[in-house]
This record gives C-alpha cells, structure tokens and sequence, in this order.
C-alpha cells in the first residue's frame, strides 16, 4: 500500500509511500490522497491533518515515467480540465490540488518538496521543513507546466518577483531561503518533520475549533478582495462565533484561566 492513515486524538496523519520514486505522484496515488483528505474533512472527530512522504522524500512531483507511458494515447488529463461540471471533486492531477478543505492541512517535508510536490506542498495551510529539504520548479526541464496551483499560490505566498525567480528558473530553493521568504513556516532538525508538524497540529487543534476555522476561512477568502469587502468577509465568517465559542472562552479567562499567554490550560 502506497498511503497510509494513522489518527493521534484529533490528528490525522497521512503517509505516502512510494520510496522508489521518491513519492512522485500517479493517478491511483492523486485519488487516494484526495480521498483521504476528504474523509478527514468529514470526520468530526478529526481537526488538523499532516501530509507525510516516507524514506526521506516529500514528493518528487508527478510521476514522468508514468506520464511518458502515456505517450499516443488519449489526453490522460482530460477528466481533470476545468469546469469540471461532470465531476463532483475537482481534483487536480497531484490529487487535491482544487479543493478547498475546511479544516488546516500541515505539510511535513523531508528531502525533495519539487514541480508538482511543491504545488502540493503550496497546497497545505503550513509547511514545515527539514534542514535539508528543498523545493523547485523542477519540471522547468522537460517543458512540463504547473497546473496544479504553483502559478497562482507561490505568488500569493512569496510576492510575484520571488515567485517568477523560482518558477522561471527552476532552481532549486533550500530551506532556509523558504524560510526567509515565507514560503515555509518552520525548519526543523533532519528527521524532525513529521513529528514537529504533528506536534504543531495538536497545538492548533487544542483551541476551539469553530474560531480557528472561520479566522482561517476569512484569511482564505479575502484573497483579492478590497479592504472593506475582506472586512464584510471577516465578520461574515465569524458571524456567532462569540455567542457559540467567545462568550464561554471569556468565562474561562474570567475564572483565571490562561491568563499571562499561559496556553496550556485553557
């Protein structure tokens, strides 16, 4: 088996294990990742996921050899195209590039994060990198596009010039140059990803999680709106969170709880 799924509480943690390709993505591994995503989307019990690459490799993007193997055929990614109108997932081909989740995703990255599993890794709310980990647009060499998101999200993160830098270079991007621009959060130990993003992950999911996802919402949502239509956005987004999470947080503080930025009982 190529992905596993291993619950910690209200972690959920996801491995994809195709070492031997370094996690390069095919099409039986795209639907299964975004599968496992939907699930944890939908369990109530779950708050916060890990995406996870086994034997040292995040994911070395799509699988070439795959793609080669295609060659004559009809176009393999036709089923994917946009608008999508017969499909009710609009996966991407990395897998679940196009869809929005409502709950955060951390992407823990060992070794190589590059072309398309560097989209992928765009993809998560969150990544945290080895010392030793990288990314790329490495599929500037054969003349392969982004199409799962890099063109649109890198931007967003790092600002257009630092984005066109990367994509049209294809150079590789260690990871203390992410972490200076932004296009990673932490950087941890070799060997540390997994268990740093998950140790991350129960951090978030100690908080109530009504708040924490419509504040995560509003922060997705204003992506290219007005100051005054991202505010509208914010509130709608937050609309009874203080009467169903604020009201009883603030009782809590109120009987001397957290206070001081004391996080641990709260």
């Amino acid at each position: 088996m190529t992905l596993t799924v291993e619950r910690d509480g209200p972690v959920t943690t996801i491995i994809r294990s195709r070492i031997k390709a370094r996690n390069a993505m095919d099409p039986a591994g795209a639907e299964a990742l975004t599968e496992a995503l939907l699930a944890f989307d939908r369990d109530d019990a779950q708050s916060v996921a890990v995406l996870f690459g086994a034997g040292g490799a995040f994911c070395a993007g799509f699988d070439l050899k795959h793609a080669a193997s295609l060659t004559g055929r009809a176009n393999p990614m036709a089923a994917l195209d946009f608008p999508l109108s017969d499909n009710p997932v609009p996966r991407g081909p990395m897998g679940p590039t196009r869809l929005q989740l409502g709950k955060p995703v951390i992407a823990a990255i060992a070794g190589p994060a590059v072309a398309g599993g560097m989209e992928l890794a765009l993809w998560c709310d969150l990544r945290v990198m080895e010392q030793s980990a990288y990314m790329g647009v490495y599929c500037r060499r054969w003349g392969v596009p982004l199409i799962d998101g890099g063109t649109v999200r890198l931007p967003r993160i790092v600002g257009r010039g630092r984005a066109l830098d990367i994509i049209l270079t294809g150079r590789k991007v260690p990871a203390e140059e992410c972490e200076r621009i932004g296009l990673c959060e932490r950087i941890v130990p070799d060997g540390e990803s997994r268990a740093a993003a998950e140790a991350l992950a129960h951090e978030i999911a100690h908080f109530p999680q009504g708040c924490m996802r419509a504040d995560r919402r509003s922060v997705w949502l204003q992506e290219g709106l007005s100051e005054m239509d991202g505010l509208r956005s914010e509130w709608a987004c937050s609309a009874g969170m203080v009467e169903r999470e604020g009201a009883a947080g603030a009782a809590r503080f109120a009987s001397g709880k957290g206070r001081h930025g004391d996080f641990s009982e709260i």
